[in-house]
């Protein structure tokens, strides 16, 4: 029977399935995302760890139909390229994912965008499959979104679904993107790290880092910031609070624009905080909805962790790209 491989590659982790004809996974991997070196080194990660996966699959990666990736940043699918993937360790021009991975593990490969696949995935076997529209809101390291509109993923002329840098405060907070006010500047994890060190290094108290250090991360994962919240860490709370805010006001604006049947809440934070945050976003969206009288469908992504690996691997079990 025939297997694909999918790779969901974030800020923070590589998550990797094997996934057979029928959508079953029977061989996964995760390993930490590099935070060190360039495109080449942590292309070599995602190899390692498509090894690892096809390994406990009992196959090797050159067995595989195919490598689906969804990625960060600019990808062109045609040409193989991921270009200024921010999040990720030196990746600031275009690199060619598909030639050195294909080379690495002896099977075609496929691009999407991270969240778009992920949202493909909640649509075709998850939390949205009896809705034709959706907008998959992505909360982790930075603020992704993914849109489906009409039973189609909807991509716009490459860039759409970038929901994080939907404008929620003119002037405000410096993003990544090097914008202001953008909702990733309040929401994503690695702004909220950022606000929080700078907070900590003037001497406000703070368990985040403790954990972070105890449970020997090198960053504040959405694990450091789910124990700081249940040892009542008040600058976690208020960073979240903050958060939440914004994702309210951005995914509210973008809801008065597309009018989707329903909107996915996923990404590392939506994950581990679960149905209590998903209802939190629900009510801070509320006073901005323009038809308050029939809001979306909010609901939290079913296939956990590995929705946008599974959704990079429908990148090549949907005959996307079969051709050698």
């Amino acid at each position: 029977m025939a297997h694909t491989g999918g790779v969901d590659l974030g800020g923070t982790k590589i998550q990797v399935a094997i996934v057979g004809h029928g959508g079953e996974v029977v061989g996964q991997a995760r390993r930490p995302t590099p935070t060190q070196g360039g495109p080449k080194d942590v292309v070599e990660e995602i190899a390692g760890a498509l090894r690892e996966a096809a390994d406990e699959a009992g196959m090797k990666t050159s067995d595989l139909d195919g490598i689906g990736i969804g990625s960060p940043g600019k990808v062109d699918d045609d040409a193989g390229t991921v270009a200024g993937a921010r999040n990720l360790p030196g990746w600031e021009g275009a690199f060619d994912v598909r030639k050195t991975l294909e080379k690495l593990c002896g099977a075609r490969v496929a691009l999407g965008n991270d969240v778009q696949v992920a949202t493909d995935a909640e649509f075709a076997l998850g939390a949205a499959r009896q809705y034709a529209s959706l907008l998959g809101v992505f909360w982790g390291t930075g603020v992704g979104g993914g849109i489906v509109l009409d039973g189609k993923p909807w991509i716009g002329r490459d860039a759409a679904g970038e929901i994080g840098h939907v404008v929620v405060r003119p002037g405000g907070a410096l993003c990544g993107c090097g914008r202001r006010g953008c909702m990733e500047a309040y929401a994503g994890r690695a702004s909220m790290e950022g606000r929080a060190r700078r907070r900590s290094n003037r001497g406000e108290k703070t368990v985040l880092f403790k954990i972070m250090e105890d449970r020997g991360r090198t960053r504040l994962t959405s694990g450091v910031w789910a124990r700081a919240l249940d040892r009542g860490d008040p600058m976690a709370r208020q960073l979240l609070d903050r958060a939440v805010k914004a994702l309210g006001v951005g995914i509210a604006s973008s809801q008065n624009l597309l009018d989707v049947e329903a909107i996915i809440i996923g990404g590392g934070l939506g994950l581990r905080l679960g149905h209590p945050y998903v209802d939190r976003i629900r009510e801070a969206m509320m006073p901005h909805l323009f038809n308050d009288e029939r809001p979306p469908a909010i609901e939290l992504a079913a296939l956990g962790d590995l929705g946008g690996a599974i959704g990079a691997s429908l990148l090549i079990s949907s005959g996307e790209r079969l051709e050698a």
